[in-house]
């Protein structure tokens, strides 16, 4: 994963090989497989290339077919689905190799003004100042040291914000987390870039908050994780270069299967949601 902001700008500046098919770099990971978010993120920016300039993304729902191998690169073939007066929509297509990873629809928007509301941003949090990098927690927590765990994060920057006395009618832990998070430097303006971020951000600990009650270790010897599908809805504009408190819950978890939500708040405002899918199944670590 990009540990630099400039690295995380640049596997998102991709390039263009024909009118509707882009390729991005893969930045390496200790991981096994292409990090998702990144996947997400050139998926979406592959997409904002073929709209007019003054649509924005508000909805996305995607699928991860099959891993993405590390340190090869990704082509992502944009459909050019419909262009209305306001809306246009997209489908994204990626693969690796003549071998389909990933698939995506998305929709854009023209901003205009309208009806406004939204849920209040959760109350009794600690500032991100008063709050311990999440590389530590997990760190103290995990089988990888805290500094495996901070390279892993590279150019965000996370701080755990979540309250650990909460239980549910079983006495177990509630399957919540809150983080801060942000991108460690300072952006270009473009919202589209940001847009981009956000999406990258959100696949970072969404799935593991369906293990937080249970005695397992994600993505430890004794677990295969896998994100299997990821919906996004950007309600206002937000930059991802400054605090946003991640707020995530998962209502179940079952089959092998959990689900989680997770909201993003800017300045006090809800700024984007989304819900995640993925494979939490245990297996024997011998």
């Amino acid at each position: 994963m990009p540990e630099t902001v400039d690295e995380l700008i640049g596997i998102l500046d991709l390039r263009q090989s024909d009118e509707n098919v882009f390729v991005g770099q893969d930045a390496g990971s200790a991981r096994q497989r292409v990090f998702g978010g990144q996947v997400l993120a050139q998926a979406l920016t592959a997409a904002c290339r073929t709209v007019p300039d003054a649509r924005v993304a508000h909805s996305l729902g995607a699928y991860f077919l099959r891993a993405g191998a590390p340190g090869i690169p990704i082509s992502y073939t944009v459909e050019k689905t419909r262009d209305g007066g306001s809306f246009s929509a997209r489908r994204v297509v990626a693969d690796q190799g003549g071998r389909v990873i990933f698939s995506m629809v998305c929709s854009f928007h023209e901003l205009e003004s309208g009806l406004d509301h939204a849920d209040a941003i959760p109350v009794g949090v600690l500032p991100p100042e008063d709050c311990p990098p999440l590389s530590e927690v997990l760190g103290a927590r995990s089988r990888r040291a805290a500094e495996a765990w901070r390279q892993e994060f590279g150019a965000l920057e996370t701080r755990f914000a979540s309250d650990t006395s909460g239980v549910d009618a079983d006495g177990r832990p509630d399957a919540a987390m809150k983080l801060w998070v942000r991108a460690e430097n300072s952006l270009p303006d473009d919202p589209k870039l940001h847009q981009a971020v956000l999406a990258y951000a959100s696949d970072l600990t969404l799935l593991a908050v369906s293990t937080v009650p249970h005695p397992v270790e994600f993505g430890g010897p004794g677990m295969q994780v896998a994100s299997i599908d990821h919906s996004m809805w950007f309600h206002r504009p937000a930059r991802a270069d400054e605090w946003l408190l991640y707020d995530q819950v998962s209502p179940s978890a079952s089959a092998g299967l959990g689900f989680s939500f997770g909201r993003l708040f800017a300045d006090g405002r809800l700024a984007a949601s989304c819900a995640q899918e993925g494979l939490i199944r245990l297996i024997d670590p011998a």
